[in-house]
């Protein structure tokens, strides 16, 4: 059997600001070459345990703790952050927070330069690994210019360069569109199986990870591991759905259904799935049985562009003639590859951005040559790095600054900001400091913050990501009730689901271009758009295929209109 690499006997941890641990009595091995997932709700202690891996907890975030710690059969206690460094190399979700060098190749080589390594060591050192994770032909390139995947392979080469034997991935694939998170997760297995390093992701989205093998899935909830199971078997149980998470889509179907899942019929992956005839027609006779709902009509237009046009000095045509109209209480997603220009056209909408040709119109009128400040009173925004949205120190007086720069009283300003943080899940935390919070809660309060302005038109750029099950439903459920009260909301989103369940509409954006203006589902079921805008198609049609049902298209819809009705139980 492998020798243990990581390994908690125990270990109970408790910030030295809060009053409770964050994590108790956690007991886990995992041991050299294996690959597994770790998953839980928002503040279940999964981001700390992997702070616990990487050196980060006690000598970044301080605190007290018990029991036992080891890597590589040394207590980190004992160790010092440079020692663990050098066994453990973590993938941040915030990749612009992670690089050091102006270019690609420096930036891989920060590590050996801190180590004093031979020049010409270095050059092959950061030759052999850049190849390894395929930007070999990137490496003069400035790290500013790539794209969301390129980024994640430079990360990646930054800490294999030091060829650490853990590595430890942090939400890859929150901020990347559906196929280049798929190319991620082929990269992450192919290392893996090339390496045989032990290897540990931290994900929302475990049915994207299990689209490769892993050895485990590690359940977090409250502060402990509630459950510790190979692939089939954990899928086979209820802890996904008891605790929250989002189970595979194609699971979810076939449960609706009244179907057994087992691990015999090896549930881990679509394409293993195995039916029998009697389940097949099980799940056919569930689809023909739910109802078909009413198409909406939207008969008043809020938010027109016409023939915009934009290009930024060094990359010309970024968006070259896109027309689309808003209607009152329309809900839309955008979607489209990493850098297709979709943040840029929101940034066009509210004005941070100027475009050269075309017009914007709100409720008739031509707003280009607004200011920020005027159209901000119509439009918000909720852009995709929290942190470029955050001036204050505490969570409340975050949400509440937008209020207080319109002169809203004090007695309202309260009330409005503590209705928001109940609805975003963080009135508990509304007097913590912003610094204390995950990446995925301080995208929470920045939505917060704009919600409360009760804007008229709504743009959110990947709302959900880094959110849980429960809060996604949760706000997408209060996003949905500002829709019904006829407030207009746009989404810039890699969510295939969230496209699905909760827009109707999708524009998809690419090569500068409105490629296509129709239904979320006629989207995913275009080959040549899929493909030209970077997306993946959803398990749900494989699974209608699979079992011989002639109208993919209507049985995704069937399923996403049954699963929101029956999540609304949650709220």
């Amino acid at each position: 059997m492998n020798r243990a690499v990581i390994e908690f006997k125990s270990y109970t941890f408790k910030y030295r600001s809060q009053k409770e641990p964050t994590l108790y009595d956690i007991n886990l091995t995992i041991r050299k070459g294996e690959k597994v997932v770790i998953v839980g709700p928002s503040g279940s202690g999964k981001s700390t345990l992997a702070h616990c891996i990487n050196g980060l907890v006690p000598f970044a975030y301080r605190g007290e703790s018990s029991g036992s710690c080891q890597i590589n059969g040394k207590e980190t206690s004992e160790l010092d952050i440079f020692q663990l460094s050098k066994m453990v190399g973590t993938v941040l979700q915030d990749l612009d927070g992670q690089f050091i060098g102006l270019s690609v190749g420096e930036d891989i080589a920060f590590a050996l330069e801190n180590d004093v390594v031979p020049q010409k060591l270095m050059h092959e050192r950061v030759a052999e690994v850049a190849e390894l994770v395929k930007i070999d032909e990137y490496l003069g390139a400035s790290i500013h210019q790539l794209s969301g995947g390129q980024k994640q392979r430079v990360s990646l080469a930054g800490v294999l360069v030091n060829d650490v034997d853990i590595l430890l991935f942090d939400e890859p694939l929150a901020n990347l569109d559906p196929a280049t998170g798929k190319h991620a997760i082929d990269l992450i297995d192919q290392l893996q199986k090339q390496t045989n390093k032990t290897t540990v992701i931290i994900e929302h989205r475990l049915e994207d990870v299990l689209y490769r093998d892993v050895d485990r899935i590690i359940v977090m909830n409250d502060g402990r591991i509630i459950a510790d199971a190979a692939p089939d078997e954990l899928l086979s149980s209820k802890v996904l759905s008891t605790t929250y998470l989002r189970e595979p889509l194609y699971l979810k179907a076939l449960e609706y259904a009244g179907i057994p899942i087992t691990p015999d019929i090896h549930p881990e992956h679509i394409e293993h799935l195995n039916l029998s005839s009697q389940n097949q027609e099980q799940l056919k006779h569930w689809y023909q049985q739910v109802g078909r709902p009413q198409n909406k009509v939207y008969p008043e237009p809020v938010l027109e562009l016409e023939k915009v046009s934009f290009h930024y000095p060094n990359i010309p045509n970024t968006l070259n003639e896109i027309s689309f109209t808003l209607h009152k209480g329309e809900m839309v997603s955008i979607v489209g590859k990493n850098g297709a220009g979709k943040s840029t056209l929101s940034k066009l909408i509210c004005g941070f951005e100027r475009h050269q040709l075309g017009e914007i119109y709100y409720q008739a009128r031509d707003i280009s040559k607004d200011t920020i400040t005027k159209r901000a009173e119509a439009i918000g925004l909720v852009m995709q790095n929290p942190n470029q949205m955050i001036s204050k120190h505490l969570i409340f007086d975050e949400v509440a600054f937008g209020l207080q720069l319109r002169n809203v009283p004090e007695e309202e300003i309260r009330e409005r900001v503590e209705k928001t943080l109940k609805i975003c899940g963080l009135y508990p935390f509304r007097n913590w400091p912003i610094s204390a919070l995950s990446f995925g809660q301080k995208k929470r309060v920045t939505i917060a913050a704009v919600l409360v302005l009760e804007p008229k038109v709504l743009i959110l750029d990947e709302p959900t990501a880094g959110q849980d099950y429960r809060h996604y439903t949760e706000i997408m459920s209060f996003l949905r009730e500002l829709n019904q009260r006829g407030v207009t909301i746009l989404m810039i989103t890699h969510d295939m689901h969230l496209m699905l369940e909760y827009t109707p509409r999708t524009l998809v954006i690419g090569e500068g271009q409105l490629l296509a203006d129709t239904s979320a589902v006629e989207v995913l079921a275009n080959p040549e758009l899929v493909d030209k805008a970077n997306l993946t198609t959803t398990s749900l049609y494989r699974l209608a295929e699979k079992v011989g049902i002639a109208d993919s298209q209507d049985f995704v819809s069937t399923f996403i209109r049954y699963d929101k009705e029956v999540r609304r139980s949650w709220q």
